[in-house]
């Protein structure tokens, strides 16, 4: 009679092949928690502050903005 021993090269592989699937779900949600949060950008207003905006109230179609409309901007700027 033969008894099945099992080697401790097999026993690391299959050890290592579960703690691997294992650590799968744990990707997977961190990954999915991180998307759900990418709803709101940060974005400078004109007069420098820092404010977070829904994604949703972006315009999809951009305008291009002239070279007067610019300089205005700037003066504004510097004149406050």
């Amino acid at each position: 009679m033969e008894s099945k021993t099992v080697s401790r090269k097999k026993f690391v592989a299959w050890m290592a092949a579960v703690s691997s699937l294992l650590t799968v779900p744990a990707i997977l949600k961190f990954s999915a928690r991180k998307k759900s949060s990418a709803k709101t950008a940060k974005m400078l207003t004109q007069d420098g502050k820092l404010v977070e905006i829904d994604i949703a109230n972006i315009p999809s179609r951009k305008k291009k903005i002239k070279e007067a409309e610019i300089h205005k901007w700037i003066n504004k700027k510097t004149s406050l």
